[in-house]
């Protein structure tokens, strides 16, 4: 009489595991670096929104005033902290053509990193 095999023996269901896992360990790390990668992203992101509010801010400023680049608001400032992110930005006192230089600095897991924006306004 012959007996038919039903279901698996125990070294095919731990040869099954051990593939599974082989693919599935891969994975895992892949999926928490690109974690990683979209809250870097969206910080810098942040960053350089920022940045360029503030330069917006600048220029409106420097065109409100007659003559231009006179009023108290077109002037360098800063740290101003807000969110996590500290603003400084850097406006020459005197000039026609004014390099104006914007830096928003936040903390991450390897230290603090910046994102600047620089221009050039003609007063």
């Amino acid at each position: 009489m012959r007996y038919r095999r039903l279901g698996f023996t125990l070294i095919e269901v731990l040869v099954a595991i051990l593939v599974l896992s082989v693919g599935i360990i891969p994975l895992v790390g892949t999926s928490a670096g690109v974690t990683r990668m979209i809250g870097r992203g969206r910080m810098e992101t942040l960053a350089a929104q920022a940045a360029s509010s503030r330069m917006e801010v600048l220029r409106l400023a420097a065109e409100a005033t007659s003559p231009r680049c006179s009023g108290p608001a077109f002037a360098s400032g800063g740290p101003a902290t807000s969110g996590g992110m500290t603003e400084s930005w850097l406006v020459p006192p005197a000039g026609t053509l004014r390099q104006i230089r914007v830096s928003v600095t936040y903390s991450t897991v390897r230290g603090p990193r910046a994102a600047v924006l620089e221009t050039a306004l003609i007063c």
